[in-house]
């Protein structure tokens, strides 16, 4: 038998009358009980026609006349002839039956919440491929569901004052925890893994009715300032949100006076949408060499113009997104390089969020395999310690960004003639501090400011009378090519300043990018 209390009648006998599901009266009297809602809705309505009439033969004994029909008592408290002493009254005024569609849940918890509607689900799912070992079902509900529950809400409201009874309409079992709770359990089942509060891998099933949209009009005209027009003008105003709003602001009375109660009955029920899948970012991440001066580290496009056929982070990704079976993916590394720029040592560290992804579960040697792959798709990157590593562990390679260090080696011209002699005094510099304005180059990206860096240490090493190279270690964040040829006074001091005369940088390479992350993996 259902778990109902005597309180529960008057509640049970209206929200009947009104149109409600055997559902959605068990949420209207806070049933907690999962497995009531587990109930077929044949059984279901047995049992609640046998609370009403106080007897446990309906139980057990299926009637041939509709559920309707079992539920109507005379004035005398007996029904087709028989007797119901001590039996309460039921009034006779038309009452919902096992096929009508639901005023509130408008057929979500009646045509949804069985074996092949959750068959459908499944073999979607199986179709989609995902690795996963547990999973979430979300649920997406029309809004026009809240007016509905609130006006039935109403409904009972005065009938469970007279009754001096106390029930708070956020006792009230919402449509999407019902729902959740007897799908998820049978798709569950079906999947073979554990549904859980929270899983990387969701489930999503929305619902539509377009014949009670309207439903929510009025409530913008009430409440106006709950509803604001969306920058998607595909989007609609009226969403779960806004609904909340004004449901919480308005006052009984206007509502009533501008919707029914109980609510209007309707002969559709709802349509449901197509069953989409997500899972977690997962993410990966290793060091890259750069070999190119002609390959940027991102697409570069320019004007709507693509100027480079392929970039380090397409090159890396490529391989990766067919691996993972992902849609998309994010990339990020410690600091960039331009263009020109080949990144050599140990490489700079970077990190991939693969969005999406169908496949997650890949050994050490999968991973050196993906790492060779990606080696031997082009001679202008190399990848080294790839590995999977978790979101938080992407902090590591952001933290103290400004205060790590590194390392670069550069070809600089001299216009006037130089010996080893003249920039021997060069090495001799220790943590230079300079003062870099926003350059040239990256202002129509990056916003005006002036930075203080330092250069820590510097050494040359003299190639011709116009020529050196000049290695550096500086401050991460420090414009090299601005430090030597100075951007027009822009950054002060530097290189042409110290050595009085006009320089510029031909070549530059990163050495080395000081963070002590992703751990190194040995060959």
């Amino acid at each position: 038998m259902l778990p109902l209390k005597e309180k529960d009648r008057p509640i049970i006998q209206k929200l009947l009358q009104a149109g409600c599901c055997g559902r959605c009266i068990l949420r209207f009297c806070c049933i907690g009980d999962q497995s009531a809602y587990r109930l077929s809705s044949e059984d279901l309505w047995k049992d609640l026609h046998a609370f009403l009439s106080n007897t446990e033969v309906a139980s057990q004994t299926p009637s041939d006349d509709p559920p309707s029909k079992r539920t109507k008592l005379d004035s005398d408290g007996k029904a087709d002839g028989g007797e119901t002493e001590g039996v309460p009254m039921v009034t006779a005024e038309p009452t919902a039956d096992e096929s009508s569609v639901c005023v509130v849940c408008l057929g979500v918890l009646q045509d949804f919440c069985n074996p092949n509607f959750t068959k459908k689900i499944s073999e979607y799912v199986k179709s989609e491929e995902y690795q996963f070992e547990t999973l979430v079902l979300s649920v997406s509900l029309p809004a026009q569901l809240l007016v509905r529950e609130h006006s039935c809400w109403l409904h009972i409201k005065k009938e469970v004052r007279e009754k001096n009874m106390v029930l708070d309409k956020d006792d009230v079992i919402q449509v999407k925890e019902a729902f959740k709770w007897i799908v998820q359990s049978m798709l569950s089942e079906k999947l073979g893994v554990p549904a859980v509060m929270k899983s990387p891998f969701e489930v999503a099933v929305g619902f539509i009715h377009p014949d009670t949209e309207a439903d929510c009009h009025f409530l913008a005209e009430v409440c106006s300032d709950c509803f604001h027009t969306s920058k998607n003008k595909e989007r609609s105003v009226y969403t779960r949100m806004a609904v909340v709003k004004a449901l919480e602001k308005i006052t009984d009375k206007k509502f009533l006076n501008e919707y029914p109660s109980p609510p209007a009955r309707t002969e559709t029920a709802c349509v449901a949408q197509e069953t989409t899948c997500l899972h977690l970012s997962t993410y990966v991440a290793g060091r890259y060499n750069k070999f190119s001066r002609s390959l940027p580290q991102t697409p570069w496009v320019i004007d709507g113009e693509r100027r480079m056929e392929s970039s380090v982070e397409e090159l890396i990704a490529a391989p990766l997104l067919t691996a993972f079976k992902c849609e998309s993916f994010n990339f990020s590394s410690s600091g960039r390089e331009d263009v020109d720029v080949r990144t050599l040592g140990n490489g700079r560290p970077f990190a991939m969020e693969l969005l999406n992804p169908h496949r997650l579960k890949f050994n050490k040697m999968e991973v050196r395999q993906l790492q060779e792959e990606i080696n031997q798709s082009s001679d202008k990157i190399r990848i080294r310690d790839l590995q999977l590593v978790t979101r938080e562990a992407m902090g590591h390679m952001k933290e103290g960004e400004e205060d790590k260090t590194k390392c670069y080696s550069a070809l600089i011209w001299s216009q006037k003639a130089i010996t080893e002699d003249d920039i021997k005094f060069i090495g001799n510099i220790k943590d230079l501090e300079i003062a870099q304005k926003t350059p040239l180059r990256v202002l129509h990206r990056r916003p005006l400011a002036v930075r203080q860096r330092t250069i820590h240490t510097m050494s040359t090493s003299h190639l011709n009378p116009h020529h050196f190279t000049l290695q550096l270690k500086t401050q991460a964040g420090t414009y090299i090519k601005e430090f030597v040829h100075g951007d027009f006074g822009r950054t002060k001091p530097n290189l042409g300043e110290l050595m009085k005369t006009e320089v510029d940088i031909l070549e530059l390479d990163v050495e080395s990018v000081d963070v002590d992350w992703p751990p190194a993996i040995p060959e």
